[in-house]
């Protein structure tokens, strides 16, 4: 297996090893997943991309999430991110399909809004629009570095709430349905999430996060927005331009990521598999007191 740099210090393009070896082979899952540890971002190139293979690849890291209600692919462990309606037809750019991606462009990490965190997503193109619409990857582990002692200091046992609504409602108003706000309630995760592999912690932040114990809001949303603006320096970022045959899988414990603009007359259709978080990931620790 050969890894080759990406990112400012992160993310490596694993090459000598495919997906169906990591499904297969526990020598192989276990050089990937060492890779998977220590740099956090994973790109496969030509790979022989299909669900089942996506799937099998996924399982290997951990417990599959179901994708969520009002999502294309709910109740499965298949997202899909596609502009494309359901007669086959590309939908015009006020759709709620369209609204999702651009909600996607906002810096998230996967699944902070719901009970059981994320540990991993996976995601493979099927269909790419020619320019535009690359995914940017930003190391929240570095940001966390970065950040001065005190602040550290700070942050170690702060307790953020996080909600898809709150994402969403950057978009447009609507774009949460009722059915989305009530299976989906407000959480609270600690700030940091140190990894068992490594001991490395990294800020756990997004755009989902408006709010943090103890605090004013509005003192809140400004710290929020402040630590994801130091996390999301331009310098700090790698952005991944899509080819046929790509596979990337990244630590949503440890990374932001978000989707970029394209010509939304073009089609573009993306299938995403999330691996769920377990305590031996971290998620005992980052799971804040229960309040009374």
């Amino acid at each position: 297996m050969e890894l080759v740099p990406l990112g400012p210090g992160f993310g490596v393009e694993v090459k000598g090893v495919t997906m169906l070896d990591v499904a297969s082979d526990a020598d192989a899952y276990k050089a990937v997943r060492a890779a998977f540890e220590e740099h956090s971002l994973l790109v496969f190139r030509d790979q022989p991309i299909a669900d089942d293979i996506q799937v099998a690849f996924s399982r290997a890291f951990g417990p599959l999430e179901l994708t969520k209600v009002a999502s294309l692919g709910a109740g499965g462990f298949y997202s899909i991110l596609s502009n494309i309606g359901q007669k086959g037809e590309i939908v015009p750019p006020d759709h709620r399909q369209v609204l999702v991606a651009k909600a996607n462009a906002l810096w998230h990490t996967d699944s902070s809004f719901k009970k059981t965190p994320a540990l991993a997503s996976v995601l493979t193109a099927r269909v790419l629009p020619g320019e535009g619409g690359e995914t940017e990857y930003t190391s929240t582990r570095l940001a966390w570095e970065r950040l001065p002692a005190d602040l550290q200091a700070r942050l170690k046992d702060a307790v953020a709430t996080h909600s898809y609504a709150n994402s969403r409602d950057q978009i447009h108003p609507d774009l949460a349905n009722a059915e989305e706000r009530k299976a989906l309630p407000p959480v609270r995760w600690r700030l940091n999430w140190r990894n068992p592999a490594n001991d490395r912690r990294a800020l756990y932040v997004a755009s989902h996060a408006y709010a943090i114990d103890g605090m004013d809001d509005r003192d809140a949303r400004q710290l929020l927005a402040e630590l994801l603006d130091e996390a999301t320096r331009r310098e700090f970022v790698y952005s991944h331009k899509w080819r046929q045959g790509d596979a990337v899988m990244w630590d949503n414990r440890a990374m932001l990521h978000r989707g970029r603009p394209w010509d939304y007359r073009r089609e573009r259709s993306m299938i995403r598999t999330t691996i769920s978080a377990t305590d031996a990931d971290g998620l005992a620790e980052v799971r804040p007191p229960v309040v009374h």
